[in-house]
């Protein structure tokens, strides 16, 4: 009998043993191609030679060092790193543990920076419905998943929730792309208006919506006058890249493929490849020096902050992605991955929507193509098509409620970027069974 407190009371797990490239293996011998990278964290395999040697390296020299009272060597190595590649004026970053710890920590931060600058009132934080910013209580109360939130709800705060820029479904006939996008980020403004412009704090919102939504894209345009927006009111832009970023997209933030720069960019997942958890928040240095010339304290912080193993993973993870260029495999990797699900899938009577960018794709299940109406929550597709992938040895992101947190099924597909050509190929093969499977009988 197991004492573990599993994810579900009810799931009979296999016990993952060891690792091999794409491919995870249990204890049975089984091997499962990891076509979702777990939770979009995987992005160069489970055995690294160059991380796990960076990682047993620092383990040898040191193990931890708190860092209220010192930094150390990766830590600072690895947030130089990223500053130099991040977009607009980052120039600071503080290392958690995880994504919701990045986020929580910038919804803190957000409001912080308003109080070093003399504005109490700025209290409110916006975000969007079907959102996902993790799970701690304020991250869960950014997010606009409302089963997701359900339970929780009166232990959340405030947070108000625009619309998602999700084309498939809330573009109008008649109306393209761009004006659609405009529109609905437009909703950003009236929010503003109707809450009082001086005292909205952040908005936030992730360029490449994951685990809720399915791998969307915000549509051209959108993203600039969301920038536009908050610049006018005082606004901070809050991007949450924890699952879209590290080169998941084909850029290394995934903001980038945008044209914007956020005030406060949150990231994790790949950051560590799952070899250490680790995640990080940058921000400007206009909020740096905002706490910096003012109080001087963040007053925010946890145990493992900057922890020497876990920046040292981070540290050589970054510089595999960039000595060997794979940030560019991932467009190119990405451009055949989304070809092979087009030509296997884009007729399949009930996939009404294949979408994404770099190595980040979801396709959406419907039970009419035509009217794109959802399956009834009733039948458990994702969980179905879960179940079916693992017995056919694919790890896979199945997820319902895409709609709008009950209605509506997605698969998430975020596989290392080592991938191959072969590999792309077994995604589809094994993936198409397990659709059929979860179908079958419905």
């Amino acid at each position: 009998m197991s004492h573990v407190f599993p994810r579900h009371t009810k799931s009979d797990l296999p016990t993952a043993v060891g690792g091999d490239g794409c491919y995870l293996i249990d204890a049975n011998g089984k091997r499962y191609f990891d076509g979702s990278g777990g939770a979009a964290v995987s992005c160069l395999g489970h055995s690294d030679a160059a991380v796990i040697k960076a990682v047993q390296e620092q383990v040898e020299k040191l193990a931890f060092a708190h860092t209220g009272f010192m930094t150390s060597e990766p830590a600072e190595a690895l947030a130089d790193l990223l500053i130099s590649k991040a977009p607009g004026t980052l120039d600071r970053v503080y290392f958690v543990s995880g994504g919701s710890e990045a986020t929580e920590a910038a919804i803190k931060l957000a409001r912080q920076y308003h109080l070093e600058r003399g504005e109490p009132q700025r209290r409110h934080l916006i975000a969007r419905r079907q959102s996902y910013h993790g799970n701690t209580l304020g991250a869960l109360a950014a997010g606009g998943n409302a089963w997701r939130r359900q339970q929780f709800d009166p232990l959340l705060i405030g947070v108000s929730h625009i619309a998602p820029c999700y084309e498939y479904v809330d573009r109008s006939d008649g109306e393209s792309s761009f004006d659609y996008g405009q529109r609905v980020a437009n909703e950003l403004e009236a929010e503003i208006l109707r809450l009082g412009p001086d005292t909205v704090m952040a908005f936030m919102a992730e360029p490449v919506v994951g685990a809720t939504l399915g791998a969307v894209p915000a549509v051209e345009g959108y993203f600039k006058r969301i920038r536009e927006i908050c610049d006018t009111y005082g606004v901070l832009l809050i991007l949450d890249e924890v699952m879209c970023g590290m080169g998941r997209t084909g850029h290394l933030f995934a903001c980038d493929a945008d044209g914007v720069a956020p005030d406060i960019l949150c990231i994790a997942k790949g950051l560590g490849a799952g070899y250490q958890p680790i995640g990080a928040m940058l921000c400007t240095s206009a909020i740096y020096d905002a706490i910096a010339q003012g109080t001087g304290f963040f007053q925010h912080g946890h145990t493992y902050l900057g922890h020497p193993v876990a920046t040292a993973a981070g540290l050589a993870v970054v510089n595999q992605m960039l000595e060997r260029d794979l940030v560019s495999r991932v467009a190119e990797k990405g451009t055949q991955l989304q070809a092979a699900l087009m030509e296997r899938f884009a007729q399949h009577p009930n996939v009404g929507d294949i979408r994404g960018r770099g190595l980040f794709r979801g396709l959406e299940l419907v039970q009419d193509r035509d009217s794109k109406a959802p399956f009834d929550p009733a039948h458990g597709l994702a969980a179905r098509i879960k179940r079916a992938a693992l017995e056919a040895g694919l790890i896979c992101y199945p997820m319902s409620g895409t709609r709008d947190g009950r209605m509506g099924d997605h698969i998430l597909l975020a596989p290392p970027f080592i991938l191959s050509e072969t590999q792309i190929e077994e995604i589809c093969d094994k993936l198409a069974i397990a659709i059929e499977e979860g179908l079958a009988s419905i």
